[in-house]
């Protein structure tokens, strides 16, 4: 059906325009009448010549699903239908792919599929469990509490994945620009150091050779050095993507000696508020542990996760095997054993994901005052160590002249 792009005005003078799908012009015309706007002008929306190249077209963020979920959530404690509510936020919308995907959903609960089923087919944007939660929403006749818990759910997630990516970006992007200071000067500054001490006729201190020495090594071999790093690069990605190479880098990951116990928090404030959000939703258990051990992102805390569901169906419960895993810190699994015995699980978990959340915050500002005084040292010993050795000679001469 074509859609077509419209403006005119309102009683008040005041210009409005938007756009709407119908079969012909005439239609439009007469919706556009009935909503008493005048000196209407319509025309045809031109097709985008990229439609159907995916990777030209913009991504759905994260953002653009919480205020999905706000909005939805907002109608539908206002007493509209679902159809109508995905209706207005298609009309609303922006984001051209976003725009295409609520349509497709509005057409498949039009055509009698469950919204939990018509979401479903856009896993990339709506994962197992947001899919599995409006499904226990729709069930329960609380689909608009469900969002405003998704909503709320995913905006911390947004928040705690952010916290994380600050903490390592700073790090890595001071270590590769030292890297490239350093590599800048080796092949670039000494060489030319290189040449004028040439001329001097005199032996160099031994600093100063070792120096020029490594200058020559790195600047014959720069390009099997950097071909070298890209091949080990790809070969660490692609040994990543098989299930032997997950499991081992994320076991060592977790090990790393500043930057595992904040992944370790993080996974454990993950898990944490994703169990109690679903629980709270009434997600049954085992579902649940499954969906979580799914969307872990760490095949450590995946297998932990999937040894705790294995348990509870042998009649087990919670905490024991999380503990025996050793994956999840014992205040954790002593908490979760208390919420199980008082009959208050989703409560705990809600408390344990608050606090980790605190914890993650606190250890990302740890993580950052020790890497800056380190780095500031690294850089001062390498480059100034680089300086004074390129030095030495033009002070040895100096010494032999004032002599």
């Amino acid at each position: 059906m074509p859609v077509y792009l419209w403006k005119g005005k309102d009683r008040h003078d005041k210009v409005k325009k938007g756009e709407m799908e119908a079969p012909s012009e005439d239609i439009v015309r007469s919706e556009l009448t009935r909503r008493k706007l005048t000196s209407v002008k319509i025309k045809k929306k031109p097709k985008d010549l990229f439609e159907n190249v995916s990777f030209m077209q913009p991504k759905v963020k994260q953002s653009d699903i919480i205020i999905f979920c706000r909005q939805f959530s907002t109608m539908i404690d206002a007493g509209l239908p679902i159809i109508q509510c995905l209706d207005i936020l298609y009309a609303q919308n922006d984001n051209k792919t976003f725009k295409k995907m609520l349509k497709e959903v509005k057409a498949n609960v039009e055509s009698g599929q469950t919204l939990s089923e018509a979401l479903k087919k856009y896993p990339k944007q709506f994962d197992e469990l947001f899919v599995n939660m409006i499904a226990a929403g729709e069930a329960g006749g609380i689909l608009d509490s469900i969002l405003r818990r998704l909503s709320a759910y995913l905006e911390k997630a947004a928040k705690l994945k952010s916290k994380i990516k600050g903490g390592m970006t700073y790090p890595l992007v001071t270590i590769v620009i030292a890297i490239v200071v350093v590599a800048i000067i080796m092949v670039f500054v000494i060489p030319v150091f290189e040449e004028m001490f040439a001329g001097m006729g005199s032996a160099l201190p031994a600093a100063t050779q070792l120096v020029v020495n490594l200058s020559r090594t790195i600047k014959s071999n720069i390009f099997y050095i950097v071909g070298a790093t890209i091949i080990v690069i790809i070969a660490l990605r692609r040994f990543y993507k098989t299930e032997k190479g997950k499991v081992l880098i994320d076991d060592l990951i977790l090990k790393l000696p500043l930057f595992g116990p904040l992944i370790r928090k993080a996974a454990v404030a993950k898990f944490t508020r994703t169990m109690g959000t679903m629980l709270t939703s009434g997600v049954a258990i085992l579902d649940a542990l499954e969906i979580v051990a799914k969307t872990a992102g760490n095949k450590t805390i995946e297998k932990a996760v999937f040894d705790t569901r294995m348990a509870i169906a042998e009649g087990r419960t919670m905490s024991d095997p999380l503990s025996e895993s050793g994956v999840f810190p014992s205040m954790v699994c002593q908490m979760i054993a208390v919420g199980e015995s008082t009959g208050a699980l989703d409560a705990m978990l809600t408390k344990i994901a608050d606090f980790y959340e605190e914890e993650v915050d606190q250890a990302v500002e740890n993580l950052t005052s020790l890497i800056e005084p380190f780095m500031i040292v690294f850089l001062g010993v390498v480059i100034g160590g680089l300086v004074v050795s390129m030095y030495l000679p033009i002070f040895k001469m100096a010494g032999a002249l004032g002599g």
